[in-house]
């Protein structure tokens, strides 16, 4: 019998979350700690975390975060920039040599805000600004992607295993609310910076451990929309489906989830009637949008922070609290490493979606 890490892992890929539901920040090292118990459900080809309320200096501003393969694709793309946007500070984001990240390129951070005759001119709100600035620039601009988009929050990841790259990108010096974390084990599509998780679109984030089958449908009709997936990987389209349903369509976040993981027809059937006519909405006007095939997801958003497996539970997530704080993750052990002493633990049914609030309010994504 071959071992465990000699073959392919169907199972592959670590996700978890930590919250502090007061909105009281805390450093990236317990996140660290949480994602590297798990260090065997990923493979090295990619890491990356999200934390939430980490630039509260510019919490008014667009936090970009960037990759570039050369200095020409920065200077095109910071022409851009200039044209679009007052630059309020932007500096090469902080990192440390590491040596099992290798071949980084340019990575930059930047602090925006919108030209507002140019809002005023397209009659746009700042978030559908930002958000098709930063779908022409990833598809448009060679060499340049916008990895993260949103206010006082900034996604970090890299080619690695995901406590390496919190190492490099120095963590434990950045502090947040809440924080989101993965460990790849890619098996369909190239490990590569651009491919790592997390996703992100303005404030939103996702993490992902599994493999959406029905990838080609869920592309062709969010692109429909205006948006563009061209990062070779299946997780990307979930960004953008929560973005549009959200943000566009004005959907909660449980019926998002609904649309995402949407009950079978039997299951539909046998509920109250109420109940019944509101998911039968759902399944026929969004049903492009369901996902099909294993998954689990944690979704970061502007105030919270979101759980979700496929219907059918075909990948392993577990829950937790403990006083003011609120936990996700594949494993129980990557809980347990950080909270031993838990007063709840529990493993979400299949497309019931676990979502925790600051101070309980409703989710809300910018």
């Amino acid at each position: 019998m071959q071992k465990e890490g000699r073959v392919r892992i169907p199972s592959g890929c670590a996700i978890c979350g930590i919250i502090d539901r007061t909105g009281a920040r805390f450093d990236g090292s317990a996140i660290l700690r949480s994602i590297s118990v798990m260090h065997d459900r990923s493979n090295g080809l990619g890491g990356g975390f999200a934390g939430y309320g980490i630039y509260p200096e510019y919490a008014d501003q667009f936090a970009f975060h960037v990759f570039y393969e050369s200095v020409s694709a920065k200077e095109a793309c910071e022409a851009l920039l200039r044209e679009r946007f007052e630059v309020a500070f932007q500096s090469e984001l902080p990192t440390r040599k590491h040596k099992s990240i290798t071949d980084a390129p340019l990575i930059w951070r930047y602090f925006l805000v919108p030209r507002h005759a140019l809002l005023e001119d397209a009659e746009l709100t700042e978030e559908e600004f930002v958000a098709r600035f930063v779908t022409f620039v990833n598809a448009k601009v060679d060499g340049a992607y916008v990895f993260s988009s949103g206010r006082n929050m900034g996604v970090f990841k890299a080619v690695g295993f995901p406590e390496d790259v919190g190492a490099f990108y120095r963590l434990e010096e950045y502090a947040g609310w809440c924080w989101t974390a993965h460990g790849r084990y890619p098996t369909n599509t190239p490990g590569w910076w651009g491919g790592a998780h997390p996703f992100a679109l303005l404030d939103l984030s996702v993490v992902h451990n599994g493999e959406i089958s029905s990838y080609d449908a869920n592309r062709r009709s969010i692109e429909m929309h205006g948006y563009r997936c061209n990062l070779l990987t299946d997780t990307e389209v979930i960004a953008y489906i929560l973005d549009y349903l959200l943000r566009k369509r004005g959907l909660t976040m449980e019926e998002a989830s609904a649309v995402l993981a949407a009950p079978f027809w039997s299951t539909i059937g046998r509920m109250p009637e109420e109940q019944r006519q509101k998911l039968t909405y759902l399944r026929n006007t969004f049903s492009s949008l369901l996902l099909t095939g294993p998954f689990s997801i944690v979704v970061g958003f502007t105030n919270g922070m979101m759980a979700l497996n496929d219907r059918l539970k075909l990948r392993s997530m577990v829950a937790a609290e403990r006083g003011n704080f609120a936990y996700v993750a594949s494993e129980e052990c990557a809980i347990r490493i950080i909270q031993p002493d838990l007063d709840r633990v529990w493993a979400p049914s299949g497309g019931e979606p676990v979502i925790f609030t600051i101070n309980g309010e409703e989710p809300q994504c910018r």
